[in-house]
């Protein structure tokens, strides 16, 4: 399974570590923008996530010309014109998003209309609309889990019509991303390790996945082994800081992958019980992760069988003969998912998570089959499969 052909992009600056926000000023200074707008969410600032921002960028001189915190969980295009109208207002002229997915994807959309002028969002969506550069923008996460500040991608609710909006062109990129470990310290134990197994979804998706490439899986493997060596070491030490940045970056290289060599039949089956259960992304992945690749494996016995290598270190890969390897992964997966059960209840099933129902999972498969994810899954996948993984998947 080897492509001849692939394209590899990836134009964002990565800015990480210790006192990585200390840099923002720097890099707004380069391009030209001296009246940042901060987009983020009422839980990031209550938890004094926005204090070291706004310290570094009035200890250079620059003034936060406007905050808006009130981004909801799914943000809406009414959420976006109205910041896109403050901005306005303000006299703005760059904008910093500072939190997990949904703030990112807020920020991203309002600088379409920051940009590009008007008031409805909406006729921006799909790809290739967009044809020159927006104003300077910088994504500071506060998840590690999304690897929203590498994507191109953003995704916006329109309420009145009830459907979500997807907007996709190299121009969402951000300027740089900046990752810095104080941002994820303060993360509770089930949201850090919902977010990790989103990170490690990517990674192993865009690995097994049809459209994988040299370059991606660079990325993807680094990823897979940085959340295997760091994800339980956080969640029993959750202030061990280099833990946190690890697991930020493995977030970070697992958007970049994931953005090139796409993902599969596992974020079908997780946009549908998202968007029909209302339960988080990570959650998803991390529930149907060994369900999906238990399906998939016979096509993707050989690069699943490679990932024991980051998954469980040279010895056990050395130990584990060839032909046994791609199903100790799957089992290295469950025992990871265990051990986060015990930690934090992390669901394994749909049956643990109290939110789902039995009858559900035909409207579940039905808008799994529809999902743009299935296409670049390396096996087929029928209306009945997808049923058949989500029986597995339900106890």
């Amino acid at each position: 399974m080897t492509n001849t052909y692939y394209e590899f992009f990836c134009p964002v600056k990565v800015i990480a570590g210790k006192a990585a926000l200390e840099h923002i000023p720097y890099e707004l200074n380069g391009l030209a923008a001296r009246r940042p707008m901060i987009v983020t969410d009422k839980g990031v600032r209550a938890a004094g996530l926005l204090d070291p921002v706004i310290t570094a960028c009035e200890e250079s001189g620059l003034d936060i010309i406007s905050i808006y915190d009130d981004v909801p969980p799914d943000s809406s295009t009414d959420v976006v014109g109205t910041i896109a109208a403050i901005y306005r207002k303000e006299k703005c002229d760059s904008i910093i998003a500072v939190g997990g997915g949904s703030a990112i994807d807020t920020g991203k959309a309002v600088n379409i209309l920051v940009s590009e002028g008007g008031d409805d969002v909406a006729k921006y969506t799909g790809a290739g609309v967009l044809k020159r550069a927006l104003k300077p923008f910088f994504v500071v996460p506060t998840t590690a889990g999304t690897g929203s500040e590498v994507t191109s991608i953003a995704v916006i609710t329109d309420e009145a019509k009830g459907v979500k909006l997807p907007f996709t062109s190299s121009f969402l990129l951000p300027n740089a991303a900046i990752i810095d470990p104080r941002m994820t310290l303060t993360l509770p134990p089930h949201v850090t390790a919902a977010t990790a197994m989103d990170a490690m979804t990517h990674a192993i998706e865009s690995f097994t996945c049809m459209a994988k490439n040299p370059l991606s899986d660079a990325y993807a493997t680094a990823a897979v082994k940085k959340v295997s060596q760091s994800l339980l070491q956080v969640m029993d030490n959750p202030k061990d800081s280099l833990g946190r940045l690890e697991l930020a970056q493995a977030s970070t290289m697992a958007g970049i992958a994931f953005s090139n060599s796409m993902v599969g039949l596992v974020h079908s089956l997780g946009h549908a019980t998202g968007a029909i259960c209302h339960l988080p992304h990570g959650l998803c992945m991390s529930l149907y992760l060994p369900y999906v690749l238990e399906f998939n494996l016979e096509t993707i016995r050989e690069p699943l069988g490679e990932l024991l290598l980051y998954l469980e270190g040279p010895e056990v890969y050395a130990a584990t003969p060839a032909s046994r390897r791609a199903e100790a992964s799957i089992s290295a997966l469950r025992i990871l998912r265990d051990a986060l059960y015990k930690r934090c209840k992390l669901p394994r099933t749909l049956k643990e998570t109290g939110k789902v129902t039995e009858d559900q999972l035909d409207q579940i498969a039905g808008m799994a089959i529809n999902d743009g994810s299935i296409m670049f899954n390396p096996k087929e996948v029928s209306l009945k499969d997808a049923r058949a993984v989500l029986q597995r998947a339900w106890a």
